[in-house]
């Protein structure tokens, strides 16, 4: 089951396929090659709740499949 998840990085909105089973980190590495960004250097968090993504578990897991609607991209390092 295919989703989009709209991601929020300072003004800009970008809208990434996804799906249940893909990892914060597969969705990361999406992102790098619209922001030219590492994806070691991005922090996904949840709009509504401000909870960090792990890398590692996929969004099922992590029971964002109905909340992931909003997130916001963090850059660690400048």
């Amino acid at each position: 089951m295919a989703m989009y998840v709209r991601v929020k990085r300072n003004k800009t909105t970008y809208f990434v396929q996804c799906d249940p089973t893909e990892t914060t980190l597969d969705i990361k590495q999406k992102l790098q090659n619209l922001i030219d960004q590492p994806s070691n250097n991005q922090r996904l968090t949840l709009v509504a709740t401000n909870d960090v993504l792990d890398d590692s578990k996929t969004l099922a897991e992590q029971k964002t499949t109905m909340s992931l609607r909003k997130c916001t991209l963090h850059n660690l390092k400048p």
